[in-house]
């Protein structure tokens, strides 16, 4: 009974790792999307939508499409073309909510660091202040903040109350300004230095921020045209072949081929695109 006892512990020790460490791997997988879903700020709006939700998604859209391709006899290809394109428009629409969310984030640093300089800060009271500021600025900031002062409020650790409101905001600017005053308010240092230099680096983060979204602003023109190119040389070759390019592209193997390359070439500029213009 005792060696029996032993053996089945172990059994359920090692299942218990074993399921752990699948759980780590599932953890470093979805990271990214996790990140992203945060960022984009879907989940203040949807609050039951996580990543698990997310994927469980996924597979239930998929799994409905082949349902209906299978019920209904319908080429494979169609139901990947479905699933590609759902796919692709779910990446574009939260790329975008991920920028706006960045945009309104540039347009309240300097505001918040205006009425930051406005208080007299001790380290005692930073948290209750943020919280006061959050009233004046727009999300995701505003909830960044209230959410700053509430943890700190349950936990009483403002040190990990502000680091961990860093990994909430997808800015670089915002993420170091937050760091500087955790470092000044553990030394008791002097705020109003660290107010007027944080105030000069956002300055400087804008100046070059205006200059990216030029470059921006070609990529997109570059993306518009590449695309009017690529319509004109179907056209083109239709009239010279005599065989329609939408027979080519879509009843052949070569052709649908050749059309999600395009479409991968395009999904990868934009995201080059939205890269540049953070």
């Amino acid at each position: 009974g005792l060696f029996w006892w032993v053996r089945k512990t172990s059994l359920i020790e090692n299942a218990f790792l074993r399921a752990q460490r699948t759980l780590s791997k599932k953890t470093s997988l979805t990271r990214k999307l996790d990140a992203m879903l945060l960022y984009s700020g879907l989940n203040r709006y949807i609050p039951i939508l996580n990543t698990e939700n997310w994927i469980l998604l996924q597979l239930i859209f998929s799994g409905a499409v082949i349902l209906i391709i299978s019920t209904f006899k319908i080429a494979l290809w169609k139901g990947v073309l479905v699933i590609s394109v759902f796919a692709a428009a779910q990446y574009i629409l939260v790329s975008i909510l991920i920028g706006g969310n960045y945009k309104r984030v540039d347009d309240d640093l300097l505001k918040f660091l205006d009425f930051l300089g406005n208080y007299s800060i001790t380290s005692g009271e930073i948290t209750s202040i943020l919280y006061q500021i959050s009233g004046y600025l727009e999300e995701p900031l505003r909830g960044a903040l209230e959410e700053c002062y509430y943890e700190a409020q349950t936990f009483g650790d403002t040190s990990a109350a502000l680091l961990s409101m860093t990994k909430k905001i997808q800015h670089p600017k915002f993420a170091e300004v937050v760091r500087n005053i955790e470092v000044t308010m553990r030394y008791s240092a002097d705020f109003t230095i660290l107010v007027n230099q944080s105030r000069r680096s956002v300055r400087e983060h804008m100046r070059m921020r205006q200059e990216r979204k030029s470059l921006a602003k070609e990529a997109w023109v570059n993306m518009m045209i590449l695309g009017a190119m690529t319509v004109v040389i179907f056209m083109t070759v239709e009239s010279l072949v005599g065989v329609s390019v939408e027979e080519v592209l879509m009843g052949t193997w070569i052709g649908r081929g050749c059309l999600m390359g395009i479409g991968v070439i395009l999904l990868l500029f934009y995201r080059q695109v939205r890269a540049i213009d953070r």
